[in-house]
């Protein structure tokens, strides 16, 4: 079954398989990369992305598979980038396995990154009801290219995103390449969000590349233990309609 961007699998009774993918192209240390950044950052980025979709989800990740085209030389710098943000997160038991395109070499760089995780098949990831008693919040800046580099500060750290899943009440989703309302559209089934109806002080339709922010939304009365978490990073959206 296909829930936002996961495949859930069912595996037994009371548990089901997620899986989440992300891929990265012509970012890389390669003549022809349109980003230059090493590959254990290329890596981190990717295995960000893919493991907070899991872990949004509800879903604990076991295991990382990574498709590597570009050089046996660089599967150990892939290897640390994923391994950083295993400690952000403070789980260091995940294990990595993977594949390199070691027959013909590419011009510029690739790599493909899927997460598995397992969650309680009993859990549910429903789409929610907007009312005056909800609270949204974007953890994070949108950032995309350089912009991820140039300007690290903003980006939402994995271990802020991870304290903040665990807060009861709270419902989290990445921040991908559409945006962040198309975000705020994916969870709610009443509401029609657009650029008319909501105030914020970032860009709504803005990549944000490799989930460098993610949708917070909780119940008012935990706003101050969110704030107290994310502290600079909490940046508050307001649905005008």
């Amino acid at each position: 079954m296909q829930v936002r961007d996961l495949l859930l699998i069912p595996l037994t009774e009371k548990e089901n398989l997620v899986i989440a993918s992300d891929n990265s192209g012509s970012i890389g240390m390669k003549d022809g990369d349109e980003v230059q950044v090493p590959y254990k950052t290329v890596a981190y980025y990717s295995f960000r992305v893919a493991v907070m979709e899991c872990i949004s989800a509800g879903a604990e990740p076991f295991a990382v598979v990574v498709q590597n085209f570009c050089g046996d030389e660089v599967w150990a710098e892939l290897l640390q980038g994923i391994e950083k943000g295993m400690r952000d997160l403070g789980k260091m038991d995940i294990k990595i396995t993977g594949s390199t395109e070691s027959n013909f070499a590419l011009n510029q760089s690739a790599i493909g990154i899927s997460v598995l995780a397992k969650r309680m098949a009993n859990k549910k990831i429903d789409t929610l009801t907007y009312d005056t008693q909800t609270c949204i919040a974007v953890i994070g800046s949108p950032l995309v290219g350089q912009e991820v580099m140039a300007k690290e500060e903003q980006v939402v750290p994995m271990s802020v995103f991870r304290q903040v899943c665990a807060l009861e009440g709270v419902v989290t989703i990445p921040v991908g390449s559409k945006g962040i309302l198309h975000e705020l559209n994916t969870l709610f089934e009443n509401t029609s969000f657009t650029e008319e109806n909501v105030d914020s002080t970032l860009p709504l339709l803005k990549s944000s590349g490799p989930s460098t922010c993610f949708v917070a939304v909780f119940p008012k009365e935990i706003l101050h233990k969110i704030k107290a978490v994310c502290s600079g990073y909490f940046h508050e959206i307001n649905y005008t309609g």
